[in-house]
């Protein structure tokens, strides 16, 4: 049986500005810019917006973007924290606020210069010490060399093809059918550039097993969501996009990226955890499921994640994925905008406007019958998920 949030709320409009490794102009001009598109996308005026999500990372204050588009009066602003794991998080506080009548319009986004001023991927080892209690844990890791995040995950990754039998040859896969769809938008910074398995192969280690096209981009651009009420959204231009299930999770002794205590460390608890609730509140089960976003800053982890949501077995994925599942016409079509390997790096904003669009059936690379598509957050930090669908 769904719950209560279940249906309450709905996403009415999409926005983001160009992908870029340059976008030669400020990250709260990429702010504006996408949250405005996504505002005139859903036919609302920005002085009517009175809520607004984002991420702790994102360096745009709420109040700032608000002042900026023209808004009068906020009674909803919260930011939601680790990193990526906080993109459908973003979506869910939204949906809950307007749920509760707290407010009417929600806005949520992410804007980032984040290959042209810093570079997430680059690694803490010039990081001063700290004596804050959730930085302290990487003291442990740093003067091993674990001081980035290809580092972090190829310590699980490299347990996840010991524990399966898969492949760094199946992580390529992965690779590249998400290239080949961005091949095929031309809002991916990979279009026209499709890969070869062999090009994957050959590509350099950057953390064994992870090799440099197992990675997600670093990208400079902005997207922004719309949420309001369902109600509202049948009155509205577009056919309104539902937020059937709304979920964080964090369990199992989560950590940063490194949460390498748990008694198995090949595995993402935290996505399990997201998946039940996810479930749960839809009255699905993965079997309802057309077609996914599955966050995919590093390939190893779209392969757990595959097998945390219900769709493949424990150490299944790799079948899975060789059956050509994950491609168009496959059981299970994923990140059809090209990921974040092929589109762009956004935290995963950029992969919950897919979702919208292949629920509202606009997308470039369309999976047919797309009712009912399951979007997933950063991954190897505590996470959260959407199901979105037609009414």
């Amino acid at each position: 049986m769904a719950n209560g949030l279940s249906g309450q709320a709905a996403i009415v409009g999409i926005g983001a500005t160009e992908f870029s490794k340059n976008s030669g102009r400020s990250e709260m001009q990429l702010a504006v810019e996408c949250v405005t598109k996504a505002l005139a996308d859903a036919g609302i005026d920005p002085s009517e917006v009175d809520g607004i999500s984002t991420f702790t990372m994102d360096n745009n204050p709420e109040i700032e973007v608000f002042r900026e588009i023209g808004g009068k009066e906020l009674k909803m602003f919260s930011r939601v924290h680790y990193g990526g794991g906080a993109a459908c998080a973003t979506v869910q506080q939204a949906a809950m606020a307007v749920a509760t009548g707290v407010c009417e319009v929600a806005v949520c986004y992410r804007a980032m210069n984040e290959r042209s001023e810093y570079r997430f991927g680059s690694g803490m080892q010039d990081t001063p010490a700290e004596s804050d209690y959730e930085t302290s844990h990487y003291g442990w890791y740093i003067p091993h060399g674990l001081v980035t995040p290809a580092s972090w995950v190829a310590m699980s990754a490299q347990r996840y093809l010991y524990d399966t039998g898969a492949t760094t040859e199946d992580f390529g896969r992965v690779a590249v059918a998400a290239r080949q769809f961005a091949a095929t938008n031309p809002n991916a910074w990979f279009y026209e550039k499709p890969i070869t398995l062999e090009e994957h192969q050959n590509s350099r280690w950057i953390a064994e097993p992870l090799r440099l096209l197992d990675c997600c981009q670093e990208s400079d651009g902005g997207v922004a969501i719309v949420v309001t009420s369902v109600e509202r959204a049948k009155k509205l231009n577009k056919e309104p996009v539902i937020i059937k299930g709304a979920a964080q999770g964090a369990c199992d002794d989560p950590q940063m990226m490194t949460a390498y205590y748990r008694k198995d460390i090949s595995r993402l608890s935290e996505v399990n955890l997201v998946a039940k609730q996810l479930y749960k509140q839809a009255g699905m089960t993965p079997d309802d499921i057309n077609a996914a976003i599955i966050y995919d800053h590093f390939t190893p982890f779209v392969m757990t994640q595959l097998e945390e949501f219900g769709f493949a077995d424990k150490g299944k994925a790799k079948d899975f994925i060789r059956a050509g599942e994950i491609e168009m016409g496959g059981r299970l079509p994923i990140n059809m905008h090209g990921g974040q390997l092929g589109e762009a790096y956004v935290h995963g904003m950029n992969g919950i406007s897919e979702a919208v669009r292949q629920v509202r059936g606009e997308a470039v690379n369309q999976v047919s019958g797309a009712s009912n598509v399951l979007v997933s957050a950063g991954t190897g930090v505590p996470t959260s998920g959407l199901i979105l669908g037609r009414g």
